[in-house]
């Protein structure tokens, strides 16, 4: 039974703002009078814009190599080919590539040539999804904003190779073959300003590791997790989107204030095993429980203030801000009971 829909118009702001710069952003640095300074020259296998004079088309193109690469261009599309290699020879004068996608190909560790990624000094945002890789290559290039390399077949992560990714905000590695023992305790140092950490649908029976302090978004739905250790999440005080749908957490997994923290905002906890709602912080907008084994709701029980505080329209310091609760999947029977109401003021949309 749903109430009312509305979507939080602020919880889409803030899942945007992971984002580090545009592609227009990174566009407009460039002058236009530089371009000048390069003939326009452009493999036959590809696409040139002549509107976009910085970029390379060369998807969908049954690509077995890569084409050389003109000085003049920032923007390479590679995806969808049956690229196998990377090497030296095609970026001999791309020295002002900002941005490559090679998703989709069939790249291998032992087809990337060593130090081949690491000189393209520039580079801000490396795709290589669907490929396979069996662990993150390396060396990375220092500048890079965002590493993409979902489902490939990683279970490995080499020792050290993100320290020096001190600009990366963006790190995907999900659905691919990561075990607890490939996350170790050093294994995120130096991901200063990393803000995105997806390593969904992995294998992992823990909460991994030394999450770096910055992290905003944590992403670790259809994974094996059984227990929240005590005061997680005082490590990452900055996390406002947690993702844990998919696991196996049950009540006893879960520390008394474990998700009591005030920086969370959107909580997910869909398809897990848990028989009663977990307490929460006033400062909690959206919570997903559906799917559980949960058979009633107690608002008094619940609430993050007492229902008499909740009920003085005057406290709007520390009036609880749940906008959406989804509960359907559960055994819990319509109505929804008044004191859920009383409690959550601001609630615009229930579902049971």
């Amino acid at each position: 039974m749903t109430l009312k829909v509305c979507p939080s118009l602020l919880l889409l702001f803030l899942a945007h703002s992971v984002w580090t710069r545009t592609v227009r952003q990174v566009y407009d640095d460039l002058d236009p009078e530089h371009w000048s300074h390069y003939t326009f020259e452009c493999p036959q296998e590809c696409f040139c814009p002549p509107s976009f004079p910085n970029a390379l088309y060369c998807d969908n193109k049954g690509l077995k190599e890569i084409p050389a690469i003109p000085a003049r261009i920032w923007y390479l599309y590679l995806q969808n080919n049956l690229i196998e290699t990377i090497s030296d020879k095609p970026f001999v004068n791309a020295t002002h590539l900002r941005w490559i996608n090679l998703n989709k190909n069939k790249i291998t560790n032992s087809g990337i040539e060593s130090g081949v990624l690491s000189k393209l000094k520039r580079l801000l945002y490396l795709f290589l999804e669907d490929n396979e890789l069996e662990e993150v290559p390396a060396p990375l290039p220092v500048g890079l904003e965002q590493l993409r390399l979902a489902r490939n077949k990683i279970s490995r992560i080499p020792e050290g190779v993100f320290s020096n990714l001190e600009n990366l905000t963006m790190l995907d590695l999900h659905q691919n073959n990561l075990l607890d023992s490939a996350l170790q305790s050093d294994t995120f140092q130096g991901l200063n300003s990393l803000m995105q950490l997806n390593i969904a649908k992995n294998s992992l029976k823990k909460m991994p590791l030394s999450i770096p302090a910055n992290t905003l978004q944590l992403f670790l739905d259809n994974n094996s997790i059984e227990v929240i250790p005590e005061n997680y999440f005082s490590a990452i005080p900055k996390v406002t989107f947690l993702r844990l749908n998919y696991n196996k957490l049950s009540d006893d997994g879960i520390p008394p204030n474990g998700f009591n923290v005030s920086s969370i905002l959107d909580l997910q906890l869909s398809h897990n095993q848990l028989t009663k709602i977990p307490p929460i912080n006033a400062r909690l907008e959206h919570l997903h429980l559906d799917h559980n084994r949960i058979k009633s709701v107690n608002g008094t029980q619940i609430c993050p203030v007492s229902i008499t505080v909740a009920e003085d329209y005057g406290f709007y310091g520390n009036i609880p801000r749940l906008r959406y609760l989804r509960l359907d999947g559960n055994e819990i029977q319509p109505p929804i009971p008044l004191d859920i109401m009383i409690c959550f003021r601001l609630l615009q949309a229930v579902v049971i």
